[in-house]
């Protein structure tokens, strides 16, 4: 189908707009400004949450900002835990970014969310924001019972870059022995720095992510002669089988779309329970987009409603 009308206004509107988008910004520090200032425009009203908590965790660097998001008042029942990993390219994004995304995923769930400000290239290139995730992944699941979460039912999410370093902790975890995870939510995740496909070249510009913004992220995030075969890198080349179940959602005028699928499509062949949704009329990023685009709220419930078919478990 064409651009839907909702993503077609917000195309016109950031190539009208003398600032220009975090996409096209020269400077990481100008990236950041407009990535957070978009969600004056992108974010819509978010439905009240029992309580919402910032705190750090101590990470193989530093200290690591987290927020937890909780739906329930109830102390009596454990509830879900999704560990939420934002996008931006590996280079923006932090917890005010993705603060209505974890909201309402939070809420339509009935699941706790934690949200992780990983450190972000190129002050810190691979690894260190992986090492994060891990790091607050590991602490999560030790932790679980003073959060009010069940540790069995541990799942993992992000968007773009963050479902990139979600899929990398699905297998990293796999390797090493834990911590178990139930569940991957992957929201247009770039899974190959190799990828030469369809969408890449079909969509390369004119649709908010370009490809040459791509090529800039990955440089940025990446050492030089850094082997993008490494599956902490390009998470396609990983070993598949036996990764937790999984739901892939991509936008179909997104470069990083035949990726999601092909991601999709080899953990199906692997034999990893696999459910896959393309939005038609999408660009990349339309999830945090909720306020001008309607399907933003579409695929925030058709994810909440997976993870519950997954984790078997009652909304509080």
């Amino acid at each position: 189908m064409p651009l839907h009308p909702q993503c077609q206004a917000i195309v016109e509107a950031v190539a009208d707009n003398p600032e220009g988008s975090p996409f096209t910004a020269d400077e990481p520090a100008d990236a950041r400004a407009r990535y957070v200032a978009s969600n004056a425009i992108y974010a819509p009203d978010t439905p009240s949450l029992a309580k919402i908590s910032d705190f750090a965790i101590t990470g193989p660097a530093d200290d690591i900002l987290v927020r937890l998001y909780n739906p329930s008042a109830s102390d009596d029942k454990e509830l879900p835990i999704m560990v939420f990993v934002h996008g931006g390219g590996w280079v923006f994004g932090d917890l005010e970014s993705h603060d209505h995304v974890c909201r309402a995923l939070a809420h339509e769930a009935g699941c706790l969310v934690l949200a992780v400000d990983y450190r972000l290239a190129p002050e810190y290139p691979f690894p260190a924001g992986l090492e994060d995730c891990m790091a607050v992944l590991a602490w999560v699941s030790g932790n679980a019972a003073s959060l009010g979460a069940d540790s069995e039912k541990l799942a993992i999410g992000g968007d773009s870059a963050g479902g990139n370093l979600s899929a990398v902790m699905a297998q990293e975890a796999q390797k090493n022995g834990g911590p178990n995870i139930a569940f991957q939510l992957l929201l247009y995740p770039a899974t190959d720095f190799l990828a030469d496909n369809n969408s890449l070249r079909d969509n390369a510009e004119g649709y908010l992510l370009t490809k040459e913004a791509i090529t800039r992220f990955a440089d940025l995030y990446l050492r030089d002669g850094q082997d993008r075969r490494d599956p902490r890198i390009s998470p396609i080349y990983g070993d598949l089988a036996g990764l937790p179940p999984a739901h892939v959602i991509t936008a179909e005028f997104d470069p990083l779309r035949d990726e999601g699928a092909t991601y999709a499509e080899a953990m199906k062949s692997a034999g990893v329970d696999v459910t896959y949704a393309m939005y038609p009329g999408m660009v990349h990023g339309f999830m945090r987009m909720g306020a001008i685009v309607d399907n933003a709220q579409d695929a925030i419930r058709e994810s909440a409603v997976r993870l519950k078919q997954v984790l078997s478990y009652e909304r509080p």
